[in-house]
């Protein structure tokens, strides 16, 4: 067991059907490798029961706590919200659509005293062939704009050490937040590892994550977050360690050629999913 305080961060849009056994499963297997636990479950403006339901569950156990949107604000939004109502020395975050198992942790957690975010990545992607490849696609764009170079960016299974999260001014809504993320805490020389965890299918409710339309609105979003850290001030990057001044971003010509390239390549994508459907 570790002598840490660890928060987990779950975010929930209409997850009626799943969010319960997640956050019971946690409240299990937590307690037994670290010291003190707290599960914050953020409410991003569902429309089913998912508010009653971690309402209930907060009422009866002290270790839970809800946040609720009224309206949905975005997965990135989510987040944050959870990030900043954790006290924890470790923040980690995980889906609520029970595609993860957070036994995992214990494959993890040998690495958190001695990394500043420790990634997950999932071994066997259990989604359907279209998203693993935008997933593929985005991985190899994030590569080229913010120098994050994962074996899977977007895995909701990581552990940030506190003080590094905390002090982010995350400004990303949407899906993009992984991204953004991973770029401040690159250019700021933090340390990460990866870890592969299991991944498994969805027993109940529908993602959109992999929508043609989601997939162009986070095309946006990276190049607004490009253009936002490129014009970030100096301090909200200095060095974690005793290293090498992290990496500048990359230049405009080289955005503008990675954007065009991943656009042809998500009409691609979106016609031969339609096509195929």
């Amino acid at each position: 067991m570790q002598d840490r305080k660890l928060s987990l961060v779950l975010p929930a849009h209409n997850e009626a059907e799943n969010i319960e056994a997640v956050v019971m499963r946690a409240l299990d297997v937590l307690p037994r490798v670290v010291r003190d636990v707290e599960v914050i479950v953020v409410n991003d403006g569902s429309r089913d029961e998912t508010d009653a339901i971690i309402d209930r569950i907060a009422s009866q156990r002290a270790e839970v706590i809800a946040v609720h949107h009224p309206v949905n604000r975005g997965y990135g939004a989510a987040l944050t919200s959870g990030f900043r109502s954790a006290t924890g020395d470790s923040i980690m975050f995980m889906d609520a659509d029970r595609q993860f198992d957070i036994a995992d942790i214990n494959a993890l957690l040998p690495y958190v005293p001695y990394y500043d975010i420790v990634a997950g990545y999932r071994i066997q992607r259990r989604d359907p062939l279209y998203r693993r490849l935008y997933g593929k696609l985005f991985g190899l764009v994030v590569w080229l704009l913010f120098g994050v170079h994962l074996r899977d960016t977007d895995c909701a299974f990581k552990i940030y050490r506190a003080d590094l999260l905390n002090a982010m001014e995350l400004t990303t809504p949407g899906a993009l937040i992984n991204t953004e993320m991973l770029a401040r805490s690159k250019r700021r020389g933090a340390t990460i590892v990866e870890v592969g965890v299991n991944h498994y299918p969805r027993y109940a409710g529908e993602s959109s994550g992999g929508s043609p339309r989601v997939v162009f609105r986070a095309m946006g979003e990276t190049i607004k977050l490009w253009l936002r850290l490129r014009r970030a001030p100096a301090q909200d990057f200095e060095p974690l360690h005793d290293a090498e001044e992290p990496r500048a971003l990359v230049r405009p010509r080289t955005v503008a050629v990675a954007v065009f390239s991943a656009l042809i390549a998500l009409v691609s994508l979106a016609t031969w999913k339609r096509r195929s459907s």
